[in-house]
């Protein structure tokens, strides 16, 4: 089998100005939202990573057409009713936003398709956007236990509904508003915690009219997207990884520029200033509706916390970077309310314990989270050999670790760090962080 591993030798500080790549949820929705729409959008800051190209390279597979300009990419909208149905299955690799926002605009189209994915992804729930899709009168079946492939029968009438998730989670939300775009009444989703608000931010910027009460939103069905040029910020998840690096290194000073801080999303740096992270937001502005800062941070003594569930749903992805700042803060660090991460590319509370463990680190799972023996000042981390478990975020997280280490850490299984962070190993490099990844057989 071959792959990709990274050797992360110990020590180091992350110093210098970089930015990230482009933010991948917002890069997802960008190109979903112009092939749908009236008119020519232009799109500059796209994430060219393998989950969002996969997201392109469906639409591609409908008709759609985009050309790369200056930076930019510039996509001919097609209309809400202008894709054309795929001579094959649309194939969304290791996207889980991609299927699941997807099936909500599938479902209201007139031919037929079937949204697939590799290995990860067709072991990931996706009942939870076929039952309210089927509310709605679609056609969508999975296979055993609701997973991928799915299959989607077109033609078909949809009625909107009036909807609360079983969990929030703006794929499920944003899964029931697209469909309800072609949905015929006033599509409600009632929202049982905080989840990413850029479907609605965007969809906005996009002509469609939406009301919100509090953390219910509504849109009426039938309504035409029009053309809006995107800035896509840099992505704050990615950032997060330099954001732990940083603050858990001594002598650390790092610029990450033009980070999205959109309040649904900047858990992270609120959990890291509560353990005591120097971060300051410099050059606050608004960028295409979504909120973007300079970030500054600097190494400092961490201090544990409890993290419950109305921090961890505002940093559910940044959840495995956070483990690693945990190890390195003086005191315990308590996370629950987090079961929702042992349904995403892996089982991350159980995957980020047998890594965590593997280097020196006491911790001990519970159902819903992490309890960490922070290790304070000094060398943390053992060296080791980790087991990303083909997880892009928990590959990046312990490349981090190496910071804080006593020897080298090794880490299998990176491949998909490029579905979300193209680059990750020159940028790290650049920033301070001896890092090499080699083809392994």
């Amino acid at each position: 089998m071959s792959g990709t591993s990274f050797t992360v030798q110990p020590g180091g500080q992350l110093n210098g100005r970089l930015r990230v790549p482009g933010d991948k949820s917002i890069s997802h929705r960008a190109i979903m939202f112009a092939a749908i729409a009236q008119g020519t959008t232009c799109i500059t800051g796209f994430l060219e990573s393998e989950d969002c190209l996969a997201t392109l390279r469906a639409f591609n597979a409908m008709g759609l057409q985009h050309t790369q300009r200056d930076g930019a990419w510039v996509v001919e909208g097609m209309g809400m009713h202008g894709l054309q149905a795929p001579t094959a299955p649309l194939d969304l690799g290791n996207s889980g936003t991609s299927m699941r926002l997807l099936s909500g605009l599938m479902v209201g189209q007139a031919f037929d398709s079937v949204l697939t994915g590799d290995a990860s992804l067709s072991r990931r729930p996706m009942n939870r956007v076929i039952d309210p899709l089927t509310q709605m009168g679609a056609q969508i079946a999975g296979q055993a236990g609701g997973r991928a492939p799915l299959s989607i029968t077109g033609g078909v009438a949809l009625t909107a509904i009036d909807y609360t998730p079983p969990v929030a989670s703006a794929q499920i939300k944003s899964c029931v508003l697209l469909a309800g775009l072609y949905a015929n009444g006033v599509t409600r989703v009632h929202e049982p915690g905080i989840s990413r608000d850029h479907t609605e931010r965007m969809l906005g910027a996009f002509g469609v009219e939406i009301e919100r009460d509090g953390r219910s939103l509504a849109l009426a069905g039938g309504q035409a997207l029009q053309a809006a040029d995107i800035a896509v910020p840099a992505d704050l998840s990615s950032a997060a990884f330099f954001l732990v690096g940083a603050a858990i290194t001594p002598g650390s000073d790092l610029w990450l520029e033009e980070v999205g801080i959109n309040a649904t999303r900047r858990g992270v740096i609120d959990v890291l200033v509560s353990m005591g992270a120097d971060i300051e937001l410099h050059n606050e502005r608004d960028q295409a509706g979504e909120p973007v800062a300079d970030i500054r941070i600097r190494g400092s003594a961490l201090q544990g916390v409890d993290i419950g569930a109305s921090e961890v749903e505002l940093a559910i992805d940044e959840c495995p970077a956070i483990f690693v700042a945990a190890a390195c803060a003086e005191g315990t660090t308590r996370v629950t309310g987090a079961a929702e991460l042992r349904v995403k590319e892996c089982d991350r509370i159980a995957v980020m314990a047998e890594g965590l463990t593997a280097l020196g680190i006491e911790c001990t799972e519970v159902e819903d989270g992490l309890t960490i023996v922070g290790q304070g000042a000094g060398a943390v981390f053992d060296g080791g050999e980790i087991a990303s478990h083909e997880d892009h975020r928990i590959a990046m997280s312990f490349a981090m670790a190496g910071l804080r280490a006593n020897s080298p850490i090794r880490i299998d299984d990176c491949d998909y760090v490029d579905t979300s962070f193209p680059g990750f190993v020159e940028l790290a490099a650049q920033a301070g962080l001896s890092i090499q990844a080699q083809g392994v057989s």
